[in-house]
């Protein structure tokens, strides 16, 4: 077993941040995911590790201070929240258009604009659906604890690395300021150069490259025919996302009539929700997302096999909702599909979600 230690979320994604052999974080304050800043620059890793904290000017500058370093072939992070991460968009398109592996952490907060401190999950198109301008995709990882803010920095590098694609940790500000146990990675070191030319292969601007070669890192192509055939392939590598690491949990889905869909803290809301549900007669079961992309599409479409219909539970107007009914109509199902949120970071609770079942599937 692991380090264990009480701790909260915002600080466990500085610790895992150091214990995975991250090469650099780099970032700008901004509630509620201050603490990960605060923590790293609390822990001195440049002095252990080697690791390079930094505070740039601003979120764009963070962004940008990514791209460069994650076209060396290094593990770079960042973390903030909706304000924040909008002004970094255009640099993640970048860096998708460029095919480079980086970790990118979101603890919403409400919106839109400056909204409020509180937390909130009115992120998720920004998630999901790019975000920035262009045809890409993220990786999604929506924990719903602190042990999986833990877990999900070491996965969502090893996904970035795997795909040479940004991977987004969309956690909220309950989570990130939430306290709970958790069970440390251990440390690994890391990657010298010559090891980070064996994972990236003969990409990366590593400065080693035998003769006159070079390698150039760019999203920018003028050759329309060329730029077409990048974006094929950038849409064949998300099939391939589909196909090989769509995560997802279910609770009490085998004999529910009703399914709940919800992630991250409205789906620890909803787990409560079934036991008062299931105590009043009401069957229902849990989806999980733990990718948000890739969407459990299939999952979903099987049970709109057997159920009557799908509770989407979100903190937002209905953002989720829109895939949920996506991945039941494609599979050619006629199932009904109802949409409970909260707003402005209010967190529901266990009895309106039921309250909400009741209205309207009873």
């Amino acid at each position: 077993m692991g380090e264990l230690r009480l701790m909260k979320g915002n600080e466990v994604l500085a610790e895992a941040a150091i214990r995975c052999g991250c090469d650099g974080y780099f970032g700008y304050p901004i509630t509620p995911q201050s603490e990960v800043m605060e923590t790293l620059m609390a822990s001195e890793p440049w002095n252990t590790t080697g690791m390079v904290v930094l505070q740039a000017e601003s979120e764009v500058a963070v962004i940008n201070m990514v791209y460069g370093a994650a076209g060396s072939g290094k593990k770079v992070m960042a973390s903030s929240s909706g304000p924040g991460i909008s002004l970094m968009s255009e640099g993640i398109s970048y860096i998708a258009g460029a095919e480079l592996p980086c970790l990118i952490v979101n603890v919403q907060r409400g919106g839109p604009g400056l909204g409020t401190i509180q937390p909130s999950q009115a992120d998720y198109f920004q998630a999901v659906k790019g975000g920035g301008h262009g045809d890409y995709k993220m990786i999604v990882l929506a924990p719903a604890s602190v042990q999986e803010m833990n877990d999900f920095v070491d996965l969502g590098f090893e996904l970035a690395f795997k795909y040479r694609n940004p991977a987004m940790i969309l956690t909220d500000g309950a989570i990130g300021q939430m306290m709970e146990k958790v069970e440390l990675s251990d440390y690994k070191p890391r990657n010298t150069v010559d090891e980070i030319e064996k994972i990236a292969g003969n990409w990366a601007t590593t400065g080693k490259k035998p003769g006159n070669r070079r390698n150039v890192v760019t999203s920018l192509e003028l050759d329309s025919a060329r730029m077409e055939e990048n974006n094929l392939r950038f849409q064949q590598k998300y099939k391939k996302m589909e196909e090989e690491e769509c995560r997802f949990e279910e609770i009490l889905c085998s004999d529910a009539e009703y399914v709940i869909v919800a992630y991250g803290t409205s789906s620890r809301v909803c787990q409560k929700s079934l036991e008062i549900a299931r105590s009043k007669g009401f069957k229902v079961g849990l989806l999980r997302p733990i990718t948000l992309f890739p969407f459990p599409k299939k999952a979903i479409a099987k049970l709109a096999e057997k159920v009557k219909g799908f509770l989407s539970v979100e903190m937002n107007a209905g953002q989720m909702i829109e895939d949920i009914k996506m991945s039941v109509y494609e599979a050619g199902k006629n199932v009904r599909i109802e949409h409970f949120g909260r707003m402005g970071g209010i967190i529901p609770t266990p009895g309106e979600v039921v309250d909400e079942l009741e209205q309207k599937f009873s």
